[in-house]
């Protein structure tokens, strides 16, 4: 049974690759070089084999996990597996998110994972979050994201930019029963984020919000929103702000519910915002400053839909294996043909080359170190993979691949979301690009 709150774990230290190197003396001793070498042993090493039998490696493997995260991540896995999974087909088809789930999720503590102990949250890291939404998304890539965008982006975001008033007010909320919501795209501002239409004209002690948003995940469930809007459009990106805004405020609507290719359980609705009043005092930052508040915590939303796709990828993969176990033709199950075999080499081998990209840029987050770069890396090849191996799942299984009574098909269907939202691939290599080019 997973337990209400998550211990508080320590920061992650940084990961390496280290190099194996041998000493080569010239004969004059005079100058030491170092090499490359397969066989070599230094201290370090030695140290390394004698701990590896313990798991206290001084620098682990990326996907060597602490006791800590070994026992969160196995809990949540049998969670999914007993309460996400017989939910699964029922919520896909009509389209909804069981509500009853949806208040298991806050009674084990999964919506306030890196919220602070003293707000009520579990006061754990952001590799927490990671592992909680891939291990969700192996089972249901919508209970999952529901889970990413209440940790990534609702409660990252209050938790670094909100005043002490706003944190006291709504972070115990958040981790306890309200759903969290981030609405930053428009019909005519979604790559283009920063070209939104949506006004917030100051008033006395309030400001006044008009406009319609698009794309906002789990709205129709959500309490609370972070709205971007722009105070003044002439100033272009220095204009934006964001705002928190409870759904009962005056003037505030949820509209129309999106019916999607996949995902189908997590709600996108459209947001209505007709002259809304919000107090001053729920200016998310600074005034001018939302634009920075969105672009860094996409930044790390990112890698939050990394682990979305890499968990849902492990989950078709599964499938995929354990199918062509048990699908005889030529009088032998398919998986002992070649083909096959060499089929789930590759995707298995590229399935973890993401989960690899996706573990490195959380775990370069906790560490405070740049991750930028290796969060756009993560979520593009992430997203790319994922799609790669739905789609050959879907035809290991073949024609019963492409019907509704087995899971390939639903598995392929969500994967296609990855290359869109939370930044296009387009935008991800652009980013990569940018860094890698200095900045032109």
């Amino acid at each position: 049974m997973l337990p209400r709150g998550l211990a508080k774990s320590q920061r992650a230290k940084r990961d390496a690759l280290a190099l194996q190197v041998t000493r080569i003396a010239l004969p004059s001793e005079s100058v030491r070089y170092y090499a490359l070498s397969f066989d070599a042993t230094t201290k370090e090493e030695r140290m390394n084999q004698e701990r590896a039998v313990t798991g206290r490696l001084p620098i682990p493997p990326l996907t060597q996990l602490s006791e800590e995260e070994e026992l969160f991540r196995q809990s949540v896995r049998q969670f999914a597996e007993e309460r996400v999974r017989p939910l699964v087909k029922t919520m896909d088809e009509e389209g909804k998110f069981d509500p009853g789930l949806l208040q298991e999720f806050f009674k084990l503590g999964l919506m306030g994972i890196n919220i602070p102990e003293e707000y009520g949250g579990a006061g754990s890291n952001f590799f927490m979050a990671v592992l909680a939404v891939e291990e969700l998304s192996r089972v249901d890539a919508s209970a999952g994201v529901v889970v990413d965008v209440q940790n990534t982006l609702v409660n990252n975001a209050l938790t670094r930019w909100g005043s002490p008033e706003l944190k006291a007010k709504y972070l115990p909320r958040l981790a306890t029963d309200t759903v969290g919501a981030y609405a930053l795209s428009e019909a005519g501002a979604g790559s283009d984020a920063f070209a939104l239409q949506c006004r917030a004209i100051e008033r006395g002690d309030h400001y006044v919000l008009t406009g319609r948003k698009l794309w906002t995940t789990n709205a129709l469930e959500a309490g609370l929103f972070i709205v971007f809007a722009t105070v003044n459009p002439d100033l272009g990106y220095r204009g934006i702000t964001a705002f928190l805004v409870e759904r009962d405020f005056p003037g505030f609507a949820v509209g129309k519910k999106e019916e999607k290719l996949g995902i189908r359980a997590s709600s996108t609705c459209e947001l209505i915002l007709d002259e809304v009043r919000v107090p001053k005092e729920n200016v998310l930052g600074e005034v001018g400053k939302g634009y920075k508040v969105a672009i860094e915590t996409l930044n790390e939303g990112r890698i939050g839909i990394g682990a979305q796709m890499i968990g849902l990828a492990q989950g078709a993969l599964q499938c995929g294996i354990q199918y062509a176990k048990e699908r005889k033709q030529f009088g032998r199950p398919i998986a002992e043909f070649q083909a096959i075999q060499f089929l789930i080499a590759e995707l298995a081998t590229e399935l973890e080359a993401a989960r690899l990209l996706v573990y490195n840029a959380a775990r370069l987050k906790d560490a405070g170190l740049p991750f930028v770069k290796e969060a756009a890396m993560a979520k593009y090849y992430a997203s790319v993979v994922a799609e790669k191996v739905t789609s050959n799942v879907v035809e290991i299984y073949g024609g019963y691949g492409f019907t509704k009574d087995y899971p390939a098909e639903k598995y392929f269907r969500d994967s296609k979301i990855g290359k869109i939202y939370e930044g296009t691939s387009n935008m991800q290599l652009q980013t990569i690009a940018k860094i890698l080019l200095g900045g032109r």
